[in-house]
C-alpha cells in the first residue's frame, strides 16, 4: 500500500500553491459590482469567554446559559449539528405521511430549511431569506439581500438565478441566522439576520481566496464553530475557469481578520459537498475536495479528505492511491463531505463508489485508510447513527453502511431513485426522490418503505430535509413543503 508522508506532501503542496498563485487568472474572473457595506455586532460574551460554543445553535457544546435570550433551535444548521450527523432526537414516532402546507417563495430552496423557535427559515436563489410560521407556512418576515447572478452572466453552471445555495446556520449565542448570498457582480456576501425579525445585523464581503469569484460557487452549507462562520467554495457546474476550492473563516461578529485555506492545486479541488465543513472534537474541521489539475506525478491535495484546525491550518490529509486516475476521470471524493462517526472514524465516499474508513485523528496520507470497500457513487450528504452511515447514492437508492469492527458492509439499499440526502428521526430514515418529488419514510432496520407522499413539487438536486416535532420540511424548486409524519 502506497502512502505519502505528510512532510513530503507539505513540500509538494508548497510548490503547487506557488504555481497556483503565479498562474491566477486576470480580470475576467474578478468582481464587478460595488463593494457591499460592512455591518458588525459585538462579539457575544459566551463566545468570547469560551472561544465558541462548539455547535452554534445551543446544542450539547453550548456554555451554560449561552443564548438564553434567543430562541432554541430544533434544527439549527445542516444535519442539525456542526458534526452534520443528520439526526433529530426526541421526536414522536413517525407514522402516516401527509402534506401539511406548501409555501410558494420567490425562488428555489436548495438548502435544508432551519427550524428555530416557532419559525422555519428558508433561503432562496433569489437572494431572499424567509421566516415562515412553523404550523401554517405563512410568511412572518422576508428579507431580500441583493440581486442574484443570472445564468447568462456566468461562464457555465446550472442554477438560474444563482443566489443563496448553501444551507444557512444559526448562532444561538447572538440570535443571528447567517447566509452567504452571491449577488450581481460576482460578489459573495455574508449576512447575519435577527432570527426574530429578519433585520440585517452583520454584512461582510467575502473575497474568494482564489481571486476568481466569477468562477466560484458557494454550494456547501455554512458551519458555525469556535465563534466563527465557516464558508466553503467550489466551482460552477461544468468545472469551467481557473477556480480553486477553499474555506474561509469569518468571526461571527462580522469584524476581524478572515481566515482561509485553499486546496494546494493549480486548478479545481472544489469543496462543494452540500453538508459543508464537518466539525469534530477540538473544533477540527473535515472537508472533501474534488478533482484537481494533476492526474499524475506529485500529489496536489485534491481528491482528498483534509483536516483543518479552527484557524484553517491543515493538520491531516487522506487521498486514495487512485487519486491520479480519479482526477483524470472525474471520480473524486468531492461529491460528499466525510461522515463523522462517534468512534473517532470518518467514512468518505465519492464518485468512484469506493468507501474509505479513516481515523479522524490521523488521516494517513495517500492510501492511509483503515478499510475500504464498494459502496455506491455518492452525491449529497450522509447521516450517521452509531456505527451505521446512511449514504446518498446517485442511481441505486440510498444505502445503509455498517462500519462495525472497522469493516465496511452494505446492510440494505433503499427504494430506487431515492437519491436525496437522508436524515434520521422518529425511529425512521427519511429520504426523497428529487426527480419524482416523493418523500419516503423507511424502516432503519432493513430499508423497507413504511410510507411515502408526493410533495406536489419538483426538488433541486441533492435535496434534503429537516425534522422538528411531527413535521418534515423540504426545500423545493419554488419554496418549502411541510409534511406531517405522525
Amino acid at each position: 500500500m502506497t502512502r505519502l508522508p505528510l512532510s513530503r506532501f507539505a513540500a509538494a503542496a508548497a510548490v503547487v500553491a506557488g504555481l497556483a498563485a503565479c498562474g491566477s487568472a486576470g480580470p475576467g474572473g474578478q468582481s464587478t459590482g460595488p463593494t457591499p457595506s460592512t455591518r458588525t455586532v459585538p462579539a457575544s460574551s459566551a463566545a468570547a469567554a469560551s472561544g465558541g460554543t462548539g455547535g452554534g445553535s445551543g446544542g450539547a457544546g453550548a456554555a451554560p446559559g449561552a443564548g438564553a435570550a434567543y430562541p432554541a433551535a430544533a434544527w439549527g444548521q445542516f444535519g442539525n449539528s456542526a458534526a452534520k450527523s443528520g439526526v433529530a432526537t426526541g421526536l414522536p414516532a413517525a407514522g402516516h405521511l401527509s402534506v401539511a402546507w406548501r409555501a410558494a417563495l420567490d425562488g428555489a430552496v436548495y438548502g435544508q430549511p432551519l427550524v428555530i423557535g416557532q419559525l422555519v427559515i428558508a433561503a432562496t436563489e433569489n437572494d431572499s431569506l424567509y421566516g415562515l410560521n412553523e404550523t401554517t407556512g405563512r410568511v412572518a418576515w422576508r428579507t431580500h439581500l441583493g440581486s442574484p447572478v443570472r445564468l447568462s452572466d456566468l461562464p457555465c453552471g446550472n442554477i438560474d438565478p444563482l443566489g443563496i445555495t448553501g444551507t444557512p446556520a444559526y448562532d444561538r449565542d447572538n440570535g443571528l441566522v447567517y447566509a452567504l448570498a452571491e449577488t450581481a457582480g460576482y460578489r459573495h456576501v455574508l449576512f447575519g439576520l435577527s432570527v426574530s425579525s429578519g433585520t440585517v445585523q452583520v454584512e461582510r464581503d467575502i473575497p474568494a481566496p482564489d481571486g476568481q469569484p466569477r468562477y466560484d460557487q458557494q454550494r456547501p452549507a455554512l458551519t458555525i464553530e469556535d465563534g466563527r462562520v465557516y464558508i466553503a467554495f467550489g466551482g460552477l457546474y461544468g468545472d469551467c475557469g481557473p477556480y480553486v476550492g477553499s474555506v474561509v473563516g469569518v468571526p461571527a461578529s462580522g469584524a476581524g481578520a478572515l481566515l482561509s485555506y485553499r486546496v494546494p492545486t493549480a486548478k479545481g479541488g472544489a469543496i462543494w459537498g452540500t453538508a459543508g465543513p464537518v466539525a469534530g472534537p477540538g473544533g477540527t474541521l473535515y472537508v472533501s475536495s474534488g478533482n484537481g489539475a494533476a492526474d499524475g506525478g506529485a500529489f496536489d491535495g485534491s481528491d482528498s479528505v483534509t483536516a483543518l484546525s479552527p484557524g484553517l491550518t491543515q493538520t491531516g490529509i487522506f487521498a486514495p492511491v487512485t487519486w491520479g486516475q480519479d482526477n483524470a476521470n472525474d471520480l473524486d471524493l468531492g461529491s460528499t463531505q466525510p461522515a463523522l462517526l462517534p468512534a473517532g472514524t470518518l467514512l468518505a465516499v465519492g464518485k468512484r463508489g469506493t468507501g474509505y474508513l479513516l481515523r479522524a485523528s490521523h488521516l494517513g496520507g495517500v492510501g492511509g485508510q483503515i478499510a475500504s470497500g464498494s459502496v455506491c457513487k455518492a452525491f449529497g450528504a450522509a447521516a450517521v447513527s452509531g456505527t451505521t452511515v446512511y449514504e446518498p447514492c446517485e442511481s441505486s437508492g440510498m444505502k445503509a453502511v455498517s462500519t462495525a469492527g472497522n469493516q465496511l458492509r452494505v446492510l440494505w439499499t433503499g427504494p430506487a431513485g431515492a437519491s436525496g440526502s437522508p436524515v434520521l428521526g422518529g425511529g425512521a430514515v427519511w429520504v426523497n426522490n428529487w426527480d419524482s418529488g416523493t418523500l419516503y419514510e423507511l424502516n432503519p432496520a432493513n430499508g423497507t418503505v413504511r410510507d411515502s407522499v408526493s410533495l406536489g413539487a419538483t426538488l433541486p438536486h441533492f435535496a434534503s430535509l429537516s425534522l422538528a416535532g411531527s413535521l418534515a420540511f423540504v426545500g423545493t424548486d419554488d419554496g418549502v413543503t411541510a409534511v406531517r409524519g405522525a
